[in-house]
């Protein structure tokens, strides 16, 4: 029964803001990579416990709690004490998927809560936006994810959105030199710096990164990097990097037939989703409330 009033939840909040499946998928990701799919990501800071939300890597791009309570506090009401938070977050995140237009795929469950969260990690262990191809790929090999995986989840950012802050040094960088050379390139460069100027804040303004269809989840996202039109470097460093041979084929793959997309991005989903945190196997919990642990 709770799978559906979930479904239910997550349904009614994407619909309010089609905005929010980009936030849960990206809290999964967050999360999973900062000691597994534990649900630390969603503790908050207490006297004794210092919380993964104020990071540099979160502090500005993390939202979507509320609906992560919302959902949790109807699972409670349904099943008290049995689905946990990474659980309910790893599924939150695959029906936000579908509901943009994306695929479906089975999510293994069992997770446990984690009793503890680690600020450091948070902040070494996440690809930033300005770092090169190079030093990003060892972060995702680090979690058990290959190339392959990293192209493809990185094609969720075709629902999310970026900000600022994260994309001043692309646009006013080496964006003319990707870029093809056309009216609409060229339109949207100057969109973009009107969101975001060079100096002088703005840093929280946002753009989607797939501007063509923003709230669809589909595979424009790879064919606007084609084009030399990634919002991100780090996005556009998979195609445009003179390092970058095989994610530069796997861009073109994607680019070109959205079904190969669509089956890649489920199994590193799932891939992703069973990053596991062995401490959590002994000590973790199912957590009352998401954002603290049980007392």
């Amino acid at each position: 029964m709770h799978g559906k009033s979930q479904r239910k939840e997550m349904e009614c909040s994407v619909l309010s803001d089609p905005r929010n499946a980009a936030l849960i998928v990206r809290l999964h990701f967050h999360d999973c990579f900062i000691q597994g799919c534990d649900g630390s990501i969603l503790l908050d800071d207490t006297y004794t416990l210092k919380g993964e939300k104020k990071a540099a890597t979160n502090i500005h791009s993390l939202k979507g709690f509320e609906v992560i309570d919302k959902i949790k506090n109807f699972v409670e009401s349904e099943c008290p004490g049995i689905v946990s938070c990474a659980d309910i977050l790893t599924i939150a995140a695959r029906d936000a998927v579908i509901l943009v237009g994306g695929p479906y795929w089975d999510v293994p469950v069992g997770r446990k809560d984690s009793v503890t969260a680690s600020f450091e990690l948070a902040n070494t262990n996440l690809p930033t936006p300005d770092e090169s191809l190079v030093s990003i790929i060892p972060k995702f090999f680090y979690q058990g994810l290959s190339v392959t995986d990293m192209v493809a989840l990185v094609g969720s950012h075709t629902i999310g959105m970026a900000r600022c802050q994260n994309f001043r040094s692309r646009i006013y960088g080496d964006y003319e030199s990707t870029s093809v050379k056309n009216p609409i390139s060229d339109n949207q460069l100057n969109n973009l710096k009107s969101i975001c100027p060079p100096i002088g804040g703005g840093d929280n303004n946002i753009t989607a990164m797939d501007y063509v269809t923003p709230n669809l989840f589909d595979n424009s996202f790879y064919q606007l990097l084609l084009q030399g039109e990634g919002v991100l470097n780090s996005d556009q460093e998979m195609y445009s990097s003179v390092f970058g041979i095989q994610t530069r084929e796997l861009v073109k793959k994607y680019a070109a037939d959205s079904l190969a997309f669509f089956q890649q991005f489920s199994d590193s989903m799932v891939k992703m989703g069973n990053i596991t945190n062995s401490e959590s196997f002994v000590t973790g919990e199912v957590r009352k409330n998401c954002r603290f642990v049980n007392t």
